[in-house]
């Protein structure tokens, strides 16, 4: 169970659509007050409205982008610094791109370093000190099945995916007994926009069995819940992940790299 303390909101980023969509929709079900993020100011309000007219309880929308110099300053002054406290986060923002690194651009790739990593880091470091200050809070990181190795094509963002899963685990060990719990959620392949946004062209996808956004976001809230550090929603994931661990580290990106390649890329601009 979800259980925050008096007043306080669950703070998710990226919830205008996928993941953090559902994840605010599991969240407004268990009565749970919320303050979603994302850029998309039209989408974000509709869905604020919606969870409130469903759940009875406070939703509220901050249309943002994180990528943007001072965001989580600004973020945390709107949330914290006005009386509204965050007994969840759901560091969930971020996106992908496929592609060799050297048509990747070097703009773009900036770009998902600070959405996927230093808007993550500084957020959680902005709103640790007030969960420790009351004794309780929860930490949700939206990681991926592509933390566990380097994927070529999407060399970046499976980085970016590997920093996230470390971070957190390091930080779930770090805050043991305070009272504050850090879960890495890494789903696989979901249905969700993800590959449309990374740059694949229509159906393109590696060829895996999926899962649904709410069933990706329903086991990560009940992970955190139960205080577990990682939670990979696909046993088929959690089996070669396991396996992959018994082979020498050359070998999964080579066979990264076999899948990935195949994949068409949607026409560029």
């Amino acid at each position: 169970m979800i259980s925050l303390p008096a007043g306080a909101y669950a703070l998710v980023t990226g919830a205008s659509a996928g993941i953090g969509e559902e994840i605010a929709r599991s969240l407004a079900r268990r009565k749970v007050p919320q303050l979603l993020v994302a850029r998309s100011a039209e989408k974000l309000s509709a869905l604020a409205a919606e969870l409130r007219s469903a759940s009875g309880v406070a939703v509220e929308a901050i249309p943002l982008d994180l990528e943007a110099d001072g965001a989580a300053e600004r973020l945390v002054a709107a949330t914290e610094g006005a009386g509204k406290p965050v007994g969840l986060l759901v560091n969930n923002a971020g996106f992908g791109w496929y592609g060799p690194q050297s048509e990747q651009g070097l703009e773009r790739t900036l770009r998902m370093l600070r959405l996927n990593v230093a808007a993550l880091v500084e957020l959680t470091d902005r709103l640790l000190p007030p969960m420790r200050a009351r004794g309780r809070g929860l930490v949700l990181n939206v990681a991926s099945t592509a933390a566990f190795l380097p994927v070529p094509y999407m060399s970046v963002y499976a980085a970016t995916k590997a920093f996230v899963l470390s971070y957190s685990q390091a930080l779930h060990e770090e805050l043991t007994g305070t009272g504050i719990v850090v879960t890495a959620l890494c789903p696989g392949t979901t249905r969700t926009d993800f590959h449309r946004v990374a740059g694949l062209a229509p159906g393109e996808r590696v060829r895996f069995p999926s899962l649904s956004a709410e069933t990706v976001a329903e086991a990560g809230l009940r992970g955190l819940a139960r205080g577990r550090a990682v939670v990979v929603p696909n046993l088929l994931d959690s089996a070669w992940i396991f396996t992959g661990r018994l082979v020498p580290r050359a070998i999964p990106p080579k066979i990264a790299a076999a899948l990935f390649s195949r994949l068409k890329r949607a026409p560029r601009d």
